[in-house]
């Protein structure tokens, strides 16, 4: 109903209008000119644990413990009246009896009696704190995917950037690039697990490729290791990289290899947790050091250091490549 029927029903049925204004759920104040509470409805006394002797005649500035004594809510609202001016949804945050901290919006519009002339002005109060909890999580988890989104690109341009291109095809190219970014998904879809983050989970997804019934990767495991997103991400690309590399030149390349995976955890010389995560080639061409580092060998020792906080040590043995991998444990 617009204004005028609701004081049609005001002058005509007081006792129905006052039923309908009881059962409005938002706490309502009714102010004067001078911002006076007039009166408020059961909704104000029952919110903020008060009564009508310790508001009513009161200025609203006044009530509670000055929660609402603010220079710049009160100057909108003194606007109200004298200029039909509107306060939509102005927030408070503050500390309040019985509830503690909330967030309220404060909502005020002048409302004239048709007949009288009286302007009030009528001030709603609405419990928003809830809603902007949702928003703040929501905001939080859009920064969170944001950063990651950005972390990836970075990732992904550096692996572009990286991959050899002397001496190869483009589709030699094509094909490369893309198996680094197929191993990059796998991890990062490991990573966005929480706390289901397994060392274990990680090994077997970026290894799936070459795990069969005849597999000659052996996944040895060890204990239960959690990982932080960011070391999955890093343990992924580095496993690729091993795997890739046994592929071209070690102990995948020929039909006896085999590849052993293994971790433990314990402590170093410092009293340091950390988790020792191990590579070994078997009967595999022997391995020589490469004369100039590359990509593989050079993400392996970046991540290693850079990521991990760890170090990483390759010998390159006559049955094949080695790796151990050591870095703090979460």
């Amino acid at each position: 109903m617009d204004l005028d029927e609701l004081y049609r029903v005001l002058r005509g049925s007081h006792i129905r209008a006052r039923s309908i204004v009881d059962t409005i759920r938002d706490p309502l104040l009714v102010l004067d000119s001078d911002l006076c509470v007039i009166s408020a409805n059961p909704a104000f006394y029952r919110t903020f644990a008060t009564h009508s002797e310790e508001t009513v005649g009161l200025p609203f500035t006044d009530l509670g413990h000055g929660q609402w004594n603010i220079a710049e809510l009160q100057a909108l609202l003194s606007n109200v009246i004298p200029k039909s001016a509107s306060v939509f949804d102005y927030e408070v945050r503050a500390d309040f009896p019985v509830m503690g901290c909330r967030t309220m919006l404060i909502s005020a519009q002048r409302v004239e009696h048709p007949d009288s002339r009286q302007r009030i002005l009528l001030l709603s109060i609405v419990d928003a704190t809830a809603r902007r909890e949702r928003e703040n999580d929501q905001d939080m988890l859009i920064g969170e995917y944001d950063q990651r989104i950005r972390n990836m690109l970075s990732v992904m341009r550096a692996l572009a950037r990286q991959t050899r291109t002397q001496g190869q095809s483009a589709e030699a190219y094509r094909d490369a690039l893309l198996q680094r970014f197929d191993a990059l998904a796998r991890a990062q879809e490991i990573s966005t697990r929480g706390d289901a983050r397994q060392l274990a989970d990680l090994t077997a997804r970026i290894m799936e490729p070459y795990l069969n019934g005849t597999s000659r990767v052996r996944i040895l495991g060890g204990p239960p290791i959690a990982l932080k997103a960011t070391e999955t991400v890093s343990l992924g690309m580095i496993l690729h990289e091993l795997s890739t590399n046994a592929l071209k030149h070690g102990a995948l390349s020929t039909s006896g290899g085999e590849v052993t995976i293994a971790w433990t955890s314990g402590q170093d010389d410092e009293g340091t947790s950390v988790v020792q995560l191990g590579w070994q080639e078997r009967n595999g061409p022997a391995a020589t050091p490469p004369s100039a580092p590359g990509f593989g060998t050079s993400l392996i020792a970046y991540s290693v250091r850079q990521e991990l906080g760890g170090t990483a040590r390759l010998d390159y043995g006559p049955d094949g490549l080695t790796a151990e991998l050591t870095f703090p444990r979460v």
